[in-house]
């Protein structure tokens, strides 16, 4: 077979040689290889913009689609990426009510509010607001939210509820005690009485465990509720449940083992894995490794036929997809999530300063940015709003302190799922299950 004939440039019959620019391109991206990999790999899009070698403009059209991609099935992503519009029409009789305390986070209730009024217009909700009045109306009228909120009101999308002196993000746990007219305490109350299938609340996580234990009290069997947070992994498509992160500071065997149980039921109803793969964080794969928690475990899991276990999961694991349920104790859970929350930030410095000085730097860094953004969102916890408290007689879900209303909206999306999956009716029957072994035993 004859040689392929070059490109002839039809003007002058000789081969065309590419521009000036094009060329830079390619040279930045061929010395850039390791960074354009690690971002194409870390966002798993279609078209690695590390292969340009053979034609950059295709690559960055690439990008591109990835990043305008419509059949993206994230969640979270199309949050983020959907404007003020609705996504789709939402019947009235479709709606379930949740109950948010309006006072609970850093920068309550500001944030609080604007992420509920963005929520009810995107989500199957409606929210009883539970808030300080004078607070309230205060902060409406410094950020202009006046008129989405009655209209809001009117819709009977949202329903405020006046509260007494809130908890402090600082205050001690057994403060819901005192102050029975804190927003945490009505908005709990609220979902006891069955005027809202769910609670979400971004304030003080020991006070809202606290409360929910007082006010709505623990499922029959469950010595201890678990704090579950979603954590991502290598598959955009996938998460992994970890619990507990922070509820439990000292764990019995028995607490891991039925943090395994409740795990279980969450991935299964809300997240749709068939059979939840659970693990065992510990320092490594084999039986006989592990401090004396890990150890007296090990074989209660192993025994379990509710659940499916695969056996110790180390730290490099967690995030790999390989489980969809790990389970610890909540001194260690709360070690990995703040850590997992400085990751994504950390990895977007670390690219950023990896990146060539002067023009071709800002040329790639243009191309790059989305990639670089995207993958810190998939990373920040705080992205994904909320951690399910598991074990407790209601669905319940906290927020992280520095919620803003992105984050807001996401909590709110998990409390639907968690409200809409019958997760509640199941865990009800694993309470009955545990009853009759107890008798039996």
């Amino acid at each position: 077979m004859p040689p392929k004939e070059p490109d002839l440039d039809p003007r002058f019959g000789r081969r065309a040689k590419p521009s000036r620019a094009i060329r830079r391109l390619v040279i930045w991206y061929r010395r850039n290889a390791a960074v354009t990999s690690i971002v194409g790999t870390a966002t798993s899009s279609a078209g690695s913009v590390a292969s340009a070698a053979g034609s950059v403009a295709g690559s960055v059209a690439s990008t591109a689609g990835s990043v305008l991609n419509p059949l993206v099935i994230d969640p979270l992503r199309r949050l983020q990426q959907s404007g003020g519009e609705e996504l789709a029409a939402i019947h009235r009789g479709d709606r379930l009510w949740v109950a948010v305390d309006g006072m609970g986070g850093d920068h309550a209730p500001g944030p609080i509010l604007e992420g509920c009024l963005r929520a009810v217009q995107i989500l199957p909700v409606r929210v009883r607001f539970v808030a300080e009045t004078a607070v309230v109306n205060a902060v409406v009228s410094q950020l202009g939210l006046g008129e989405s909120l009655r209209e809001a009101i009117q819709r009977g999308l949202i329903e405020m509820v006046p509260s007494g002196p809130s908890v402090g993000m600082d205050d001690e746990a057994t403060v819901v005690r005192r102050k029975r007219d804190a927003s945490i305490n009505l908005a709990m109350d609220l979902v006891k009485r069955g005027e809202a299938t769910a609670i979400y609340s971004a304030g003080n996580s020991g006070a809202v465990m606290a409360s929910a234990i007082f006010r709505l009290g623990r499922l029959k069997g469950i010595d201890r509720p678990a704090i579950g947070a979603l954590f991502p992994t290598k598959d955009p498509s996938q998460q992994v449940l970890v619990l507990d992160v922070g509820a439990n500071m000292d764990c019995k065997p028995g607490y891991l083992h039925q943090f395994a149980l409740l795990g279980s039921i969450y991935s299964r109803d809300v997240l749709g894995v068939a059979s939840p793969s659970v693990g065992l964080l510990n320092i490594g794969e084999e039986e006989c490794k592990g401090n004396e928690l890990t150890l007296k475990a090990f074989p209660l899991l192993a025994a379990e036929p509710r659940i499916s276990f695969k056996g110790n999961c180390e730290g490099r694991d967690v995030l790999s997809g390989s489980f969809d349920v790990v389970v610890c104790d909540g001194y260690t859970g709360n070690v990995l999530l703040k850590f997992l929350e400085s990751v994504g930030s950390v990895l977007l410095d670390v690219l950023r300063a990896e990146l060539p000085r002067g023009r071709r730097g800002k040329v790639g860094s243009a191309f790059l940015r989305s990639n670089l953004i995207r993958i810190k969102k998939r990373l920040d916890h705080a992205e994904h709003g909320g951690a399910l408290l598991l074990g407790v007689n209601g669905v319940c879900v906290i927020g992280h302190g520095s919620s803003k209303a992105l984050s807001v909206v996401s909590a709110l999306r998990l409390a639907h799922l968690a409200a809409s999956h019958g997760v509640m009716d199941d865990l009800h029957q694993l309470s009955a299950q545990e009853d009759s072994v107890s008798a039996c035993g």
